[in-house]
């Protein structure tokens, strides 16, 4: 057990950089590329008619929780980096880190990702629409897409959040940090009082608005998941609850409670896992409307999702915590570039998609072709991209 140390309201000496979050983080990008990759494959995703029941469970285990997750994570260092910086230089140092490359990704790199789509169902001959015609016809009369960047866009106005609440109510987040280091000896009761708190940020909102639901203000590429908006505010101010007081002796310690039990919350996990993959299968099966079911389907459903989002923050970090002296050649050898990976990589999964789409390959070499080339394309892009310095810096 950890030697207990008091908290300190003053930004500590420790690395800017943790190698279990770092690894955590990167982590999440890979299964944001594979989510992409095989989404095209399944049946839920109605798109390459080669499908496979298999990567369906797999697209649903990751949007159960993957970005909830990231969110929780990225708010780590917010407290240490207000404090080193000061408000008005944090959001700036984050509109550079955030805002260019959302302006960059819908600008750019979305409309050159989204192209095919046009082309396949704009033959050539029938439009005379070339690439510029199709460019100029996203800005300004849509759709206009942002792919995964629209968790930048909702990140760096967490961002936003966080520095209002900072400088509102300056010992909210200290407040907010030191109930949750006192919790970093009673794990059991932290996961099941972050359980409790995800049900609350989550349940009603999906209840109301369903899932299906996006707020996108006025067609401009600014989307998020209604249901999911308080659900990723709440996971993010978390993490700054966390991070606000030491991060190598609070809950998230590498040595700690929370890290030693991590097989503990993957189980708790499998389990919600379960509860969801029941759930779809009462929907597909027990439900006479498919589109409308009964109010004790979405209930459950609901909490399901919001438990099993819960018990996945504590898992995927404390596997991470707990083995943060364990060699991963992979994962360490991505971390430098993961960021840059998650912003180009759509480009290479629709390209890649649209060309093994006429072929009859069974799906699962669709998806190796998809992944591999979607991957190592976007990561050595990245390795050239980050040989400009100013580049480097950003990304």
């Amino acid at each position: 057990m950890l030697q207990q140390t008091a908290p300190s309201d003053q930004a500590t000496a420790a690395p800017a950089r943790i190698l279990a979050f770092d690894r955590a983080r990167t982590f999440i990008t890979l299964l944001v590329v594979l989510h992409h990759s095989v989404v095209n494959y399944t049946y839920f995703g109605n798109g390459d008619k080669a499908r496979w029941l298999g990567f369906d469970l797999i697209v649903l285990f990751n949007d159960s929780f993957f970005m909830a997750c990231m969110f929780l994570i990225s708010g780590l260092f917010v407290r240490d980096s207000l404090l080193r910086r000061g408000a008005a230089n944090y959001l700036g140092h984050r509109a550079w880190r955030l805002g260019i490359p959302y302006l960059v990704s819908i600008f750019v790199l979305m409309p050159v990702a989204y192209y095919p789509t046009f082309l396949r169902y704009h033959l050539p001959g029938t439009t005379d629409f070339n690439f510029f015609h199709f460019w100029w016809h996203t800005l300004t009369i849509g759709p206009w897409p942002s792919g995964p960047a629209w968790f930048i866009w909702v990140l760096l106005f967490f961002d936003f959040v966080v520095v209002l609440l900072w400088a509102a109510v300056p010992e909210a987040i200290n407040g907010l940090g030191k109930a949750i280091y006192a919790l970093r000896y009673r794990p059991g009761f932290a996961f099941a009082a972050f359980l409790v708190f995800s049900v609350i940020v989550y349940l009603p909102m999906r209840l109301y608005f369903g899932d299906a639901a996006w707020f996108e203000p006025d067609g401009f590429p600014l989307p998020i998941q209604t249901s999911r908006i308080l659900l990723y505010l709440g996971y993010f101010l978390v993490g700054v609850g966390i991070g606000a007081m030491d991060l190598r002796s609070g809950i998230f310690a590498e040595n700690g409670e929370l890290a030693a039990r991590w097989k503990t919350w993957a189980a708790f996990a499998l389990v919600f896992y379960g509860a969801i993959l029941f759930l779809v299968y009462a929907h597909h099966n027990w439900v006479a409307n498919f589109d409308s079911p009964p109010p004790w389907w979405s209930f459950g459903y609901a909490l399901a999702f919001a438990l099993f989002s819960g018990a996945m923050a504590f898992a995927e970090p404390g596997l991470f915590l707990r083995f943060a002296k364990t060699p991963m050649r992979l994962i360490d050898a991505m971390r430098p570039s993961a960021y840059g990976i998650f912003l180009v990589h759509y480009i290479f999964i629709i390209w890649l998609q649209y060309a093994v789409y006429d072929p009859a390959w069974s799906p699962f070499v669709k998806f190796a072709i998809v992944f591999a080339g979607a991957l190592g394309g976007s990561w050595g892009t990245v390795l050239l991209l980050r040989k400009i310095p100013m580049v480097a810096r950003m990304i």
